[in-house]
């Protein structure tokens, strides 16, 4: 069974903006890995733009894409964060935050009219993002003895493998990030030789 572990995110921070009948939605994206970072980021954002009226966002996570939410913070139910989320996933993005800081212009846009507004000023943020590809992996942390050290070595470089960190002392140790797809060949090559933990 082929596994798919290379997917696409964003760079950078980007913003995207879009005005309609007094109203302005300023739209940031950026690119995240955990659920923790998208609280930090909302909650500055929050204190940032504290004069606006919502601060909707939505994400999607994981090389899977399967960890993802949408908030549409008090704007009508689904006019706010699944349009952002719909253009998160139209780009076939994961890794990314996108906040929309809406300032209210007086006039209401209905609902079509806020989904149009979400939506286009996303899809500008994430427009002007650069967009990267990204790997899924696991970082392993290899222990073994001088005598090992030259078939280890062989290993990291048979598989086009560099570490992260090596540790050269009474025992030999070093950190990997080893790809999903290559994890099992990974995991039988040094299982032979060495000591292998996740970590």
């Amino acid at each position: 069974m082929e596994i798919l572990d290379a997917y696409r995110s964003i760079a950078a921070r980007s913003e995207g903006l879009f005005k309609d009948n007094g109203s302005r939605f300023i739209a940031l994206a950026y690119p995240v890995e955990t659920e923790e970072e998208v609280k930090e980021i909302v909650g500055a954002l929050r204190k940032e733009y504290h004069d606006a009226r919502h601060h909707c966002y939505a994400y999607r996570l994981g090389y899977l894409g399967d960890r993802f939410r949408a908030s549409d913070d008090g704007e009508p139910s689904g006019s706010a964060g699944r349009p952002i989320l719909g253009q998160i996933d139209s780009m076939g993005l994961s890794d990314v935050l996108v906040v929309v800081v809406r300032y209210f212009g007086g006039i209401k846009l209905g609902i079509p009219g806020l989904i149009r507004a979400y939506k286009t000023s996303t899809a500008d943020a994430l427009s002007q993002a650069e967009v990267i590809d990204k790997v899924a992996g696991k970082t392993f942390r290899v222990t073994f003895d001088y005598l090992s050290m030259n078939a280890v070595m062989k290993v990291l470089k048979d598989m086009g493998l560099q570490p992260s960190a090596q540790d050269f002392g009474m025992a030999c140790a070093l950190e990997v990030r080893v790809r999903l797809s290559l994890e099992e060949d990974f995991r039988k090559r040094m299982e032979e030789i060495a000591n292998l933990e996740e970590k």
